[in-house]
């Protein structure tokens, strides 16, 4: 069963999930808004990070930020 969080929907619609699939792989699922086709696309998530700074990226940092967050390092 593939695990799905919605981490970031901008203004005209698009959104941005992370999921986990079954064999734990992770990586990125961008479902377009109706206006731009719909269109569903998956990419890893160093690609989707590489690809700029724009709202979407700096949300998944700021989520992969509060788990450091909330799980601080053992020294």
């Amino acid at each position: 069963m593939k695990k799905a969080l919605k981490f970031y929907e901008s203004s005209s619609g698009d959104r941005w999930y992370l999921i986990r699939d079954p064999s734990g792989t992770l990586f990125i699922h961008h479902e377009a808004n109706v206006a731009s086709g719909g269109h569903v696309e998956h990419e890893d998530i160093a690609t989707f990070l590489s690809r700029g700074e724009g709202p979407e990226q700096q949300e998944l940092l700021r989520l992969i930020g509060t788990l450091v967050e909330e799980h601080p390092a053992h020294t």
